[in-house]
């Protein structure tokens, strides 16, 4: 596999531990998966064109580049979020005194309250699997109130929201 997603050969990249590696090959395989999604809407458009005598047109530039254009955009919100992701994994992987930081073991404090929104939300959806029952686990959950703050609600929104 061909990573392109972002530069290895940056410093900041170039000692990745196994889940970031992971996550750059995850996001890798999005993008290409988008690539390929962009160039059979082209091909079509092209074969469709070509079947009405209008290959050269005007609309097939026009049309293409607006597929490439979009085809780009998804790109980088997947290379954005890749980044969010590496940045954030590297803020989860230190600790304190007391380990490791992970919730609801060992929360950290340091995280902005979206950042905390995501850790907690991450973890119900790791632990969990029936949507009911994360929403209720996520209910007595009394470290959740104070940790995320004003974020509490609209997770707990969220969480509501797979069980309707």
């Amino acid at each position: 596999m061909t990573i392109d997603i972002i530069d290895l050969t940056d410093p900041d990249y170039a000692d990745l531990n196994a889940v970031q590696l992971a996550m750059v090959r995850a996001a890798q395989v999005k993008k290409d998966k988008i690539v390929a999604e962009a160039d059979d809407a082209v091909r079509e458009l092209f074969y469709l064109l070509l079947k009405n005598d209008n290959a050269r047109s005007y609309v097939r530039t026009k049309e293409e580049a607006r597929i490439r254009a979009q085809a780009d955009a998804e790109i980088e919100a997947v290379r954005e979020d890749l980044l969010y992701q590496l940045a954030y994994e590297s803020i989860g992987s230190e600790g304190n005194e007391y380990g490791p930081y992970r919730y609801p073991e060992n929360p950290n404090y340091n995280l902005t309250y979206a950042q905390r929104f995501l850790v907690v939300r991450n973890y119900y959806m790791q632990v969990e699997s029936n949507p009911a029952a994360r929403l209720e686990a996520f209910g007595m959950d009394s470290l959740a109130r104070s940790y995320l703050g004003e974020f509490y609600q609209t997770l707990y929104e969220q969480l509501a929201s797979y069980v309707r």
